[in-house]
């Protein structure tokens, strides 16, 4: 894909009515595109967020910044905002992001008994509908979409290719899914007897609220009983396991290959890195951070910083990982200093040895 570009140009003066700040520069010169700090586009509008981009932005060649602060050095026209990032976001989203028209409803739907679709929608062609699904207004499904039935589909939801939502799950408002992922499968669920093992039938659902979205091949496990639930505003990277009964509070992240074990509780803004793996039946604290490839097997009260495995206070982590690095050094001095201690003892041994003999002689010479 090609950088974003506009058909015709917008001013600085209208970027600064969405983004708000104070404009340094010409609040006419015109912006047709966006670029990243490290491309040279004479067109495009770019960012800095902090003094350390700052420094890699002396040659910079683009027609405008939104900055952190005035930076008088940098013969470009600026505006000034709080949050560059979270401008630029604005920007991206207000002049470069294209609305599409409702497709309507395709003429190779499937669709069950008591189906019910808002206005404005955009069903493409193999999307599969159970009974009495409910789809919400101005809702995208795209092909290969499969929605079981008395499922919910919130507004402005959008499905992409080969989403499956199984029978009986929720999402909200403006949930996004991305492509190949599975919502409410069956829960791991067995018990064992006689050497064989017995699925515990899964008759829970699952609810996603308002806001969140779910990268590609992501599973979200109905609850056995109950539901399994992901808050509103959570954010989901590709390929997570969230098992069955799991509960993810508002407005987390939960980076790629995460694996969340059942009955597992997570408050609200907790962020979870790479490949973390957290146990069953825990409870995850509010704004807790969980760093990549830890092993969480232990409840972790709010405001924590853990990593390692198992998961521990962050600090003590690092201590630990740094001391694997000094370990061929650590065993190499262990041996040295046994091999001193073995001397020691064989002086010490040879030392009593004549002593003791010395002592006979004086008494037998007596």
């Amino acid at each position: 894909m090609s950088k974003p570009q506009l058909p015709s140009p917008i001013t600085l003066a209208q970027i600064h009515e969405v983004v708000g700040g104070t404009i340094h520069g010409d609040n006419q010169t015109p912006v047709s595109g966006l670029t990243s700090l490290g491309e040279t586009d004479p067109d495009a509008l770019s960012f800095i967020a902090n003094d350390k981009m700052s420094k890699a932005a002396a040659t910079l060649r683009v027609a405008a910044l939104l900055v952190h602060r005035h930076l008088p050095d940098l013969a470009v026209p600026q505006i000034v905002v709080d949050n560059p990032m979270l401008a630029f976001v604005r920007v991206a989203q207000t002049f470069f992001v294209r609305q599409q028209a409702p497709r309507g409803i395709a003429e190779h739907v499937m669709q069950g008994v008591d189906v019910r679709i808002g206005t404005d929608p955009s069903i493409w062609p193999f999307v599969t509908l159970g009974d009495r699904v409910t789809i919400g207004n101005r809702v995208t499904l795209y092909p290969g979409v499969f929605v079981g039935s008395d499922s919910m589909i919130g507004d402005d939801s959008v499905l992409y290719p080969n989403v499956v939502v199984r029978e009986g799950c929720s999402l909200g408002a403006r949930v996004i899914v991305h492509s190949g992922t599975v919502i409410g499968a069956d829960g791991f669920g067995y018990v064992q007897h006689q050497g064989r093992h017995h699925k515990i039938p899964q008759l829970g659902s699952v609810v996603i609220e308002d806001d969140v979205e779910l990268g590609a091949n992501v599973t979200v496990d109905r609850a056995t009983f109950g539901r399994t639930q992901i808050k509103q505003g959570t954010k989901v990277d590709n390929l997570v396991q969230i098992a069955h009964n799991v509960t993810v509070g508002e407005h987390c992240i939960l980076i790629a290959q995460v694996g969340i074990a059942g009955s597992t509780t997570i408050g609200h803004h907790v962020m979870i890195g790479g490949q973390a793996g957290l146990a069953d039946h825990l409870t995850i604290g509010d704004q807790v951070m969980i760093a990549a490839k830890a092993g969480v097997n232990r409840s972790i009260e709010s405001n924590q910083m853990v990593g390692g495995i198992p998961a521990m206070p962050r600090e003590k982590a690092l201590r630990i990982q740094g001391s694997i690095f000094q370990l061929p050094e650590m065993k190499e001095l262990v041996r040295n200093l046994e091999q001193r201690v073995t001397d020691l003892e064989m002086r010490l041994k040879k030392s009593s040895s004549r002593a003791s003999r010395s002592k006979t002689s004086r008494f037998k010479k007596s």
